[in-house]
């Protein structure tokens, strides 16, 4: 039998859904092409296992050569092995709160996940949501998932990806204002995370994928009469990755690509800021939005939600984004494909 990847799922902040996601999703029967460990508290995670119900064991390791690995396609887990890394202890955390313990926790979680995936220890990581507001109270400047992993991993270009079944959307920037953001479409940067995307897609099974470029301005610009950022950046930015024979198209108006897109016009849709790319996706199908890093040395999944205080320990958390979130990470880890629609369950 064919070893199966091992994915890292990290607890994100424990005060939040995090950890009822993670408990709801290893207990779906779904999830049986990869071996599983969390990052994260021991403790967080049985409160979370308590609150659904289950009676799945906890296993803690002390390091990931002791997780268990599974040798059948058995549906029935019952433990869920969890590392939690030396020195990051929590106490019992009350549900909804913004605590400097849980973002410093949840900061470490991730970046432990990191360090194993760099060094081959696992295959994939899947992250679960952190607080920026507790992050920053721990003292992390860098309030994203990418940006603190982009730091650890020393990579020098990077995009953040949203998937939602059939729509694929990456993103010229994310935790950017929006001033920022438009300054940041120039013609380098644009032809840079076109050819970023042209060259993960190939690895991930499409031969030569259609990438779809966003216009910047309301309809294109009209010619110039809203706006020349597609005359001076956009534009010469596609015609270059066309010579260098990239199959990619544009700039075409926000309000019509992503439709074309979803009929299975591109492969993958390049967004010229945070918003854009988002409300479609997340129009589109919320459940099923999760993202995915281009330009790290590891595979990293994540969902596409927050720590939702709100709900957090009330049991009616949806587990659907973070089963599609491993299910992805353990297809690219397994197989080396993005898959072209998702068929986990619903």
């Amino acid at each position: 039998m064919d070893k199966k990847p091992i994915i890292a799922i990290t607890m994100g902040d424990p005060s939040g859904v995090g950890p009822e996601v993670i408990a709801k999703s290893l207990m779906s029967d779904s999830l049986t092409n990869c071996d599983l460990v969390v990052i994260g508290s021991n403790l967080e995670l049985k409160k979370a296992l308590d609150l659904i119900g289950s009676s799945c064991k906890v296993n803690s390791v002390n390091d990931i050569d002791e997780l268990p690995l599974s040798s059948n396609s058995s549906t029935k887990r019952s433990s869920i092995s969890v590392l939690n890394p030396t020195g990051v202890e929590i106490d019992d955390l009350q549900y909804g709160n913004v605590s400097r313990d849980a973002g410093k926790a949840s900061i470490e979680w991730v970046l432990e996940a990191a360090q194993l995936a760099n060094n081959k220890k696992v295959d994939a990581i899947v992250t679960g949501p952190i607080h920026k507001e507790a992050c920053v109270l721990a003292g992390y400047k860098d309030i994203g998932h990418m940006e603190i992993l982009q730091k650890y991993a020393n990579s020098p270009l990077v995009a953040t990806m949203l998937v939602a079944n059939n729509l694929r959307v990456v993103h010229m920037s994310t935790h950017k204002s929006l001033a920022k953001a438009v300054s940041f479409c120039t013609k380098e940067n644009i032809l840079a995370k076109i050819h970023l995307t042209n060259t993960y897609f190939k690895k991930w099974g499409f031969e030569y994928p259609k990438i779809g470029v966003a216009a910047l301005n309301p309809h294109a610009s009209d010619g110039g009469l809203i706006g020349n950022d597609e005359e001076l950046e956009l534009s010469p930015a596609v015609k270059e990755a066309q010579a260098n024979g990239i199959n990619v198209e544009g700039p075409i108006p926000a309000d019509t690509i992503f439709n074309r897109a979803i009929k299975g016009e591109y492969d993958a849709v390049l967004a010229m800021y945070h918003d854009q790319g988002h409300i479609a996706i997340k129009v589109y199908n919320w459940a099923k939005s999760i993202s995915v890093n281009l330009g790290l040395p590891f595979i990293r999944t994540s969902v596409d939600h927050g720590t939702a205080f709100d709900i957090a320990g009330k049991g009616i958390a949806d587990p659907t984004n973070m089963l599609e979130a491993i299910y992805v990470a353990a297809s690219i880890a397994g197989k080396g494909l993005l898959p072209n629609k998702s068929d986990t369950a619903n």
